[in-house]
């Protein structure tokens, strides 16, 4: 499987991989980011939502899921890293389908159900600011999203 390495040396840096991502989205694009507290996964988000035109984004870590619905295209923002096994409850899938960009931070602890075609973007802390993004495509939709990008 195909991988992209983009090392970003502070928070500007990794909202313009987010703006150039938002520039190739389509309906019903996944996106999964992993990686540990404080790693860049929300300001990716914000930087993503404000490309489409969305500025209040907050964590929906209490809430699981947020729609924000004001943007050039629905955006469907997800923390599930406080779900344990209530998958099922909470129609996760319904929104793979529903014609927006579903962004779903700690995807990893749901990835039995996340769809086949995907982008995964892991957050690497390699230093106080610097990050690694690895962008892990699944799906030649994705894999051309990321050829355009790097």
């Amino acid at each position: 499987m195909e991988e992209y390495k983009i090392t970003t040396h502070n928070e500007n840096e990794t909202i313009a991989i987010a703006q150039n991502l938002e520039s190739e989205k389509f309906p019903n694009m996944v996106i999964c980011l992993n990686g540990d507290l404080g790693s860049g996964k929300t300001v990716f988000t914000k930087g993503f939502a404000h490309a489409l035109g969305i500025d209040e984004i907050t964590s929906p870590t209490f809430t699981i899921i947020k729609e924000y619905l004001n943007g050039e295209l629905p955006l469907y923002h997800m923390d599930v890293y406080r779900i344990e096994d209530k998958t099922e409850d909470i129609g996760i899938e319904e929104y793979f389908d529903k014609g927006g960009v579903t962004i779903i931070e700690w995807a990893d602890m749901i990835e039995d159900i996340l769809p086949e075609e995907r982008l995964d973007i892991k957050f690497k802390i390699t230093g106080e600011n610097t990050r690694v993004l690895v962008l892990i495509p699944h799906g030649d939709k994705y894999t051309s999203i990321c050829e355009a990008i790097i």
